[in-house]
């Protein structure tokens, strides 16, 4: 098995392979990413090798989606095939300019796409379609801004706007919006189409340090990803919001 090891401390735990012949230690083109630190490596790891199965190592205060064991344990259990694979659903979000044809950026995200008002001072307004149903009648909403999440990533941003999680399908969580509610769930297999009306303002997706400015007349439309993320886990897991 070809293991990559990623972190900013995973040289730490590189010596534990040396106990197990059948994991051999690679730079690039892995079969499994051993991720060696909190969630952001996770969502990092997935950016940079999608779709190849990560072994999510916690080495940080803040790593609910990683597993707590001892880096031997986990290693050894990598090396004996007794780590489970677990899918996750991702997003992909395309980004379609007012002034140009075709898509400007095309994304995907494993936790959410998030999208904030660009001028602290200038609310960011948009209308929303659920494939080709308009959002309560085409109405504007006006506010902060929006973060459309997978069921994994519910348990982060869309958690903290709405102190709930979900369990599948697409949510859509309004941030300090003039929208009676402050989000809402679609089926998975649902586009959730949005329309600026009034920018600017900023999309990134998970811990991206990618930045892309939204302008009146822009458009996103986020779907389920054809591809999961694969993570490995200690054990088979029910929800996103169980533990590691």
């Amino acid at each position: 098995m070809r293991v990559l090891l990623f972190g900013a401390r995973a040289t730490d735990i590189r010596d534990e392979f040396q106990k197990y012949p059948q994991l051999e230690l690679v730079l690039k083109d892995p079969d499994v990413v051993v991720c060696y630190g909190g969630d952001g490596t996770l969502l990092a790891a997935e950016r940079q090798w999608p779709g190849v199965p990560k072994a999510p190592i916690r080495n940080s205060r803040r790593g609910n989606r990683c597993i707590e064991h001892p880096p031997a344990a986990v290693i050894e259990r990598l090396a004996r095939g007794e780590l489970v694979e677990t899918l996750y659903a991702k997003l992909e979000c395309v980004v379609l300019r007012a002034d140009q044809p075709g898509p400007a950026s095309v994304l995907t995200a494993m936790n959410e796409i998030n999208v904030h008002m660009a001028r602290i001072n200038s609310a960011l307004r948009f209308r929303m379609w659920i494939d080709e149903d308009t959002y309560k009648s085409g109405i504007e909403i006006l506010g902060d801004g929006f973060v459309i999440s997978t069921p994994f990533g519910s348990t982060a941003y869309f958690n903290h706007i709405t102190r709930g999680f979900f369990h599948s399908g697409i949510g859509v969580a309004f941030k300090s919006t003039s929208e009676h509610t402050n989000h809402v769930i679609v089926p998975e297999d649902s586009a959730v189409r949005i329309l600026i009306t009034r920018g600017p303002g900023i999309l990134t997706y998970d811990n991206s340090t990618e930045y892309i400015e939204l302008y009146e007349g822009d458009e996103l439309v986020a779907r389920k990803h054809q591809e999961p993320a694969i993570v490995l886990t200690w054990e088979p897991m029910k929800h996103p919001s169980d533990q590691f």
